[in-house]
Order: structure tokens, then sequence, then C-alpha cells
């Protein structure tokens, strides 16, 4: 029986033919090594890096699922989180009902002296507490200042303007008797709003009190200047004195 001749190997890089179990080619140089894809080994690293890539894949599908889940368990938590700090936060009933009867009884009174008639922060404080007043402790005067709500430089306005026509007082004069500790009290700033902001005629209130010095006290013409010019007396300007002079009857 004729023995089978082994197949002749083939250079793959030149075509030359190659000796039985030759690395490499005498004619070329290449190396005769069988390609990767041969070996047993190679398909079963291919194996199980397919295996891998499978679970990894199933790993990451459920980590997206427990993770789109997250967001509406945390909103949630938060939904609950919310109504628990409304329910428990106080309303503005419960405060007032904590709040002391003689607390409520003095911002009341401090209310109807700012919008009856007209009086300052400090003023308004002093009368809450005076024992000649409302007696009211400290504490509750404290706070019924703290709780007013008031316009200070318009109630300085209204009572320059209560001085100008009742009293008919110089615009100096106002303002001394609106920022006096023994009169208004009301701020220098707050005097000073009333005072730029008040429609009055200083000659006609000159005139007028100087007719008042001539009918009650009977005083001479020059002695009724002196009086309304003085710092001390009606703090008129020279003019508006020397208006009421010339007008007197």
């Amino acid at each position: 029986m004729m023995k089978k001749q082994p197949k002749q190997a083939i250079c793959k890089n030149c075509g030359a033919a190659l000796a039985p179990n030759a690395k490499f080619c005498t004619a070329c140089g290449a190396k005769n090594v069988k390609p990767v894809f041969t070996k047993w080994w190679f398909w079963v690293i291919v194996v199980i890096i397919f295996i891998a890539v499978v679970s990894n894949g199933s790993g990451n599908s459920n980590s997206d699922t427990n993770n789109s889940s997250t967001p509406a368990a945390s909103t949630s938590a938060a939904i609950s989180s919310s109504a628990a700090s409304e329910t428990l936060e106080p309303s503005d009933s419960d405060e007032d009902t904590n709040v002391p009867t003689e607390y409520k009884s003095a911002l009341k009174k401090a209310e109807s002296y700012s919008s009856l008639m007209h009086m300052s922060k400090a003023a308004i404080y002093d009368q809450l507490v005076s024992e000649y007043g409302e007696q009211f402790s400290e504490e509750a005067a404290t706070y019924a200042m703290e709780h007013l709500e008031a316009d200070w430089n318009a109630n300085a306005l209204a009572q320059a303007e209560s001085y100008s026509e009742t009293m008919h007082l110089s615009k100096a004069g106002i303002y001394d008797q609106l920022s006096s500790e023994y009169g208004g009290q009301f701020t220098a700033e707050e005097a000073q709003y009333a005072i730029d902001n008040i429609q009055a005629d200083w000659n006609a209130n000159a005139l007028a009190q100087a007719e008042s010095y001539q009918e009650t006290m009977s005083m001479s013409p020059d002695a009724i200047y002196d009086q309304l010019i003085s710092e001390y007396g009606g703090q008129f300007t020279a003019e508006e004195a020397q208006y009421a002079i010339d007008n007197l009857s």
C-alpha cells in the first residue's frame, strides 16, 4: 500500500514552498504561524468574554430599573416631608392665641393714638407706660410698638398742619414743637419732612399771632414785632413779622 505524502506547505507571504514544520520562509523570512483563530484556546477566551458581556448588560438593566425608581421614591419622601412640615408650622391664629391679652390691648391703644392723634413713636410709647396714661407694662408697650404699622412722616405732617391751623405757629416754631422731648417727640428727619411738605401761609400766621397779642395782652406794635421775631417767642422771620405789623387794624 502506497504511503500518503504530506501536503506541501506554502508561504502565504511570497508563495514559496516551505520545509515541513518550518517556522520561517527561507525565501522572504516571513513567519510560518497558524492564525490565532485556529487555536483552541482562542475560542475559549471568546466564549468567556461573551458570557461576561451578557452578564454585565443584564446587571446594568437591573441598575437602570433601580435608579429609575429612586427619583419616584425621593419625590414621594419629599412630598411627605413637606406635608409634615406644613402640619407642624403654627398658623397666624395659633400665634395670636399665644399673645397675652395685655399685649393685644396695648397694640390697640397704640393704633388709636397713631390714627386719631397722629402721635410719634416715642410719644405713643411714653403714653402707654405712663402712670398718668395707660399704665401698661414695658413688655406690653414694647410689643405694641414693634407690631404697630404707622407712617411717622405722615403723623408729623398731620401734627404740623394742626399747629399751623389752630395755633398759627411759625415754620421754626412748628419744627421745634415737633422735635421737642416735651412736645411731639418726632425725630429730626420726621420733623423736617413735615416742614418740607406743609402748605401754610406764614404771613397769615404771623398776623394772627399779632392780633392775639394786641387783643389779649394790649401790646404795642413794637412789642408785638419783638415778640414775633424772638427765638423764645414766635420765631417768625423779620419779613413775616413786618407783614403782621403793617396789616394790624
